[in-house]
């Protein structure tokens, strides 16, 4: 084994080096064998590996400061490289798995690496085809197999097997808090990504916020899905080793993600609201679609679990005749909910993109521990949370320790920290317009109540101005016309238009589970079923109902195909690209103004 300094971590680099110091024999990895079996690696074997490739790369002459991209899905490997290229000085720009060749080639391009990791022969593939118009890439490894025109990662760590522990220790020991560990590039809902500058200080800084609200405790197991090309998932990451945790990887298989969570039993579940929209649609239908007692069992579960959840936010407790229902409710209905989750949940993160606070009460109602949190990649993650005995549904929660939070004149909300990154990689008047006097100009438009909890509105570069002046933020609406189950998005348009309206996908589950219902309806042309815009019709009006006339979809249109981030509508988080929407959906969009 390496030696380990006993000193306080500083950065990123040292992190590893000192967990494995306090938590060595112990596990911090689980994934899945080619064998289907949960396999654990310790904290010693995770820093042995570690020290191999970072070894590895500085003999392939990773220098410094240098860029090195990392292309894949979320496995022990892509951690085992981040961590390595981090030990040795260099700096991570990531992208996504799902990221085409040219999205690929604009963040190496841009970040001006000169080295880029790919998971496997799909991803090398990717780089293959934008390789000739990256001359300054040098070298591309491979996590897993071989290729002529790669060098792989078993190399790379048979390379530093045989070199010097003394200089791994050096490597990290080099790095300070200020030195930049990640380029992280941003979504890009209206533009191209820009590439947010993080220093290793930046990440320190998070950690400490998050360990001091006991995000993950230790000995905890993490299930984690979420993408390590964001910073959610980076966070988690570092926070779960930091602390003596357990990080189980998913199968990388989106219909696996339940029976992982069961198999796992987790303590902890961060993920997006579309993961707990799902489940929470499903449950619903299921329920209706067994009708009867079952049915009246279950909605009568809920209001109990209601009930009680809403007297616990308060810090009461039920009288004696509610407290035997919500036992009876628990046994009946409550358990099997929780078991979707591992049973084990203490407490679940979601974050990325707004989620219905009905969702929240459904989950909380049902004991599930579903938590809304708020954050962006320039805060090196988190601002706000919402935490056990700390929370109010509707809300983002609190601002962390360390961090302070304001409402400028215009509505929008501010932050400082040390959480707060160092600026847009190549973009300093982006950077200039968004830290001002050390304030973090987040976009987001906001409300801080008296307790400290802070209320998200929109986003300021989304808001809709009609033909008539009115200002409208659209997530609000959209997010209760999603209330049906048969909706999977909606897109409220309206800028410079006399009125709203809506373009709507729909989720081909519940139009399956709709269509069994009705019994003559063909789910393949579902889009052009007048049952099912008649049922979206009635739900429109009832939505309509909830805002001022302003602000009520007139009329709406239901697209062949859903949203999605192959399709180029959809960030990889799940975020709307209106601009891209806008332009893709210009024809049917002029054609409900033309009615």
């Amino acid at each position: 084994m390496p030696e380990i300094s006993s000193e306080e971590p500083r950065t990123l680099a040292d992190l590893l080096p000192d967990a494995a110091e306090r938590f060595g024999p112990e596990a911090a990895f689980l994934f899945k064998n080619e064998q289907g079996v949960w396999e654990s690696v310790s904290f010693d074997t995770v820093l042995s590996r570690v020290q191999d490739l970072t070894l590895g790369l500085i003999d392939l002459g990773v220098k410094p400061g240098d860029r090195v991209s990392i292309l894949g899905s979320t496995r022990i490997e892509w951690t085992l490289c981040d961590f390595a290229v981090m030990s040795a000085g260099a700096i991570v720009a990531p992208i996504y798995q799902t990221n085409s060749p040219p999205e690929c080639k604009y963040v190496i391009e841009h970040s001006g690496a000169r080295f880029v990791i790919v998971e496997d022969e799909a991803q090398l593939e990717k780089i293959r085809q934008v390789k000739d118009q990256l001359p300054h890439l040098e070298t591309v490894i491979t996590m897993l197999g071989r290729a002529d025109d790669a060098v792989s990662m078993d190399e790379l760590m048979e390379r530093g097997s045989k070199a010097d522990g003394a200089v791994f220790r050096e490597s990290c020991e080099a790095i300070a808090p200020e030195d930049t560990c990640k380029i992280i590039y941003t979504s890009g809902t209206t533009g191209p990504p820009k590439g947010c500058v993080i220093s290793h200080g930046n990440y320190r800084a998070m950690l400490d916020m998050t360990e001091a609200v006991d995000i993950i405790g230790p000995g905890e197991t993490t299930f984690l899905f979420l993408p390590l090309a964001h910073t959610f998932a980076l966070l988690i990451q570092y926070g779960s080793l930091d602390v003596g945790g357990r990080l189980a990887f998913w199968e990388r298989d989106q219909l696996r993600i339940v029976p992982n969570l069961s198999e796992v039993k987790p303590e902890n579940f961060p993920s997006v609201p579309r993961i707990f929209e799902k489940v929470h649609d499903t449950a619903i239908a299921t329920s209706a679609g067994d009708g009867g007692i079952k049915a009246a069992i279950f909605n009568w579960a809920i209001k109990v679990g209601k009930k009680v959840n809403a007297l616990e936010e308060q810090g009461k407790e039920p009288g004696m005749l509610l407290a035997r229902k919500h036992a009876l409710a628990d046994r009946l209905v409550f358990t099997k909910i929780r078991d979707i989750f591992g049973g084990n949940l203490k407490l679940a993160l979601t974050g990325a993109a707004p989620i219905d606070p009905e969702i929240i009460r459904f989950f909380r109602a049902s004991g599930v521990p579903v938590f809304e949190a708020w954050g962006m990649t320039e805060t090196s993650t988190g601002g706000t949370a919402n935490l056990p005995g700390a929370s109010k549904v509707g809300t983002v929660g609190r601002a962390l320790p360390g961090v302070e939070i304001r409402i400028a004149d215009d509505g929008e909300l501010l932050l400082k920290g040390a959480n707060v990154f160092q600026g847009y990689y190549k973009d300093q008047k982006a950077t200039d317009e968004t830290i001002i006097d050390g304030w973090l100009h987040t976009g987001d438009l906001a409300s801080i109540d008296d307790d400290g909890y802070v209320s998200i509105t929109g986003r300021k570069k989304e808001i809709i101005i009609t033909a008539g002046g009115k200002n409208i933020t659209p997530v609000n609406i959209e997010a209760l016309v999603k209330r049906n189950p048969l909706v999977s998005q909606c897109v409220v348009v309206g800028d410079r238009k006399p009125y709203l309206v809506a373009l709507i996908t729909l989720d081909q589950e519940a139009v399956a589970r709709f269509a069994a219902e009705q019994g003559t309806l063909d789910e393949s042309s579902a889009g052009d079923s007048p049952v099912i815009r008649e049922e979206l019709e009635q739900h429109i009006e009832e939505v309509n109902t909830h805002f001022a006339t302003v602000e009520q979809i007139k009329r709406f249109q239901i697209l062949p195909v859903d949203l999605s981030q192959e399709g180029g509508e959809l960030t990889p988080t799940l975020k709307l690209k209106r601009p891209v929407i806008a332009s893709k959906y210009e024809e049917e969009i002029e054609k409900l103004y033309a009615g």
